[in-house]
């Protein structure tokens, strides 16, 4: 299985024992959406819905940080989501929260998970069946195992982490001429951090660009998406898009800074900067 499938494709395999879509929807605070009550209302049949606030570190003060390996296979056994199942992650949400269920499933320890490409907007757009309410109960074990490497914290970051830091935020945010949407939270980026708004990835239909554009976007950054590099986001979701893009020209060094702008930008001992990168 690619790490990156059509609709048709789904639609050919919905119905194979071993898979399973992944609705992963979320949105920024004060969006006024529902993730699971659009879930509910309607989803690509058999789709299980990864809530990626709930499935998180209810300890940490950042919002939705990776869940110990223990909780997460808990919550993905519950849902009917196995380890060893072919998984096809989707979202309906301009923050393309695919990326981020893509990047969990993995790290803990799945090994077959793909995106679908354009998400429910391209499913619904091919006018492709839905179903509404909960899906029925399925059998499944996922024995999570975190994988090493791909996740940075804030220690690390100020310790150096000896590759570029790329940030996924829009310019105005990333520059700090636009204020944090997060109380408490100051506006600026990471210190010689650059610069790849999410979007750029994307096409205007939310599918994925060419291999070719996605290089030539990593390079007007000043990133070579073939070499080690850490993403950072405002959350740690969009920064998965880059990780995923990278993923797709064959970059396997690519890790997560979990915390984002979200934990840095609260902290006042942190060193920030404003202005372009």
């Amino acid at each position: 299985m690619d790490d990156l499938v059509t609709t048709e494709w789904l639609a050919a395999m919905l119905g194979q024992g071993d898979v399973v879509a992944v609705d992963c929807t979320a949105f920024l605070p004060g969006s006024g959406r529902d993730p699971r009550a659009e879930y509910l209302a309607a989803h690509i049949p058999g789709a299980r819905f990864l809530d990626i606030d709930a499935v998180s570190d209810k300890r940490h003060p950042a919002p939705h940080m990776l869940p110990s390996a223990a909780e997460f296979g808990r919550a993905m056994t519950a849902l009917g989501i196995g380890r060893g199942d072919r998984l096809v992650v989707y979202d309906n949400s301009p923050l393309r929260t695919a990326a981020r269920g893509w990047f969990m499933l993995r790290h803990f320890g799945a090994e077959r998970v793909a995106v679908l490409d354009g998400g429910m907007q391209t499913w619904l757009r091919a006018e492709r069946p839905t179903e509404a309410g909960e899906p029925p109960a399925r059998a499944a074990r996922f024995d999570a195992a975190e994988r090493a490497n791909e996740v940075v914290d804030k220690a690390q970051i100020l310790a150096g982490v000896g590759a570029p830091i790329l940030d996924a935020r829009g310019r105005a945010r990333f520059e700090g001429s636009e204020p944090d949407p997060r109380p408490g939270v100051a506006a600026g980026h990471i210190p010689g951090a650059r610069n790849l708004p999410f979007a750029a990835l994307y096409d205007e239909d939310g599918t994925l660009k060419g291999e070719s554009e996605i290089r030539r976007a990593f390079e007007a950054a000043g990133v070579d998406p073939e070499r080690p590099f850490v993403a950072s986001c405002g959350s740690g979701v969009t920064a998965n898009s880059l990780i995923f893009a990278a993923h797709r020209l064959g970059n396997r060094d690519a890790r997560l800074y979990d915390g984002s702008w979200s934990e840095w930008g609260a902290d006042p001992a942190t060193p920030k900067e404003t202005g372009p990168a």
